[in-house]
């Protein structure tokens, strides 16, 4: 399989937080995607790029905090994350990188 350069414009990077760290033990692995990327897209991507197979695809989008900075309002972007499950046998280690 080829790695396009769009699959990295797709997934951003992996989220290492304690709840994907419980999400791991179920065999899943949650990356922060593109705003716009599709499950389609981002189950090519995984695929493509740590060459696994990939069982299902959850998305959610977190809005973007409106925060305080010098005084002035300004906001946060939104975020999309996609909740990766594996196959039986397949794993991605998240520490390593790509």
């Amino acid at each position: 399989m080829s790695v396009k350069a769009e699959h990295y414009d797709v997934i951003r990077k992996p989220v290492i937080t304690e709840k994907a760290t419980m999400a791991s033990e179920a065999n899943a692995v949650v990356f922060e995607v593109s705003i716009d990327a599709k499950k389609p897209q981002i189950k090519e991507a995984v695929e493509a790029l740590f060459g696994v197979k990939v069982k299902a695809v959850n998305t959610s989008v977190t809005k973007g905090k409106v925060k305080r900075f010098r005084g002035q309002l300004g906001r946060r972007k939104d975020v999309k994350k996609a909740y990766v499950t594996l196959e039986e046998g397949n794993a991605i280690d998240v520490t390593t990188g790509l």
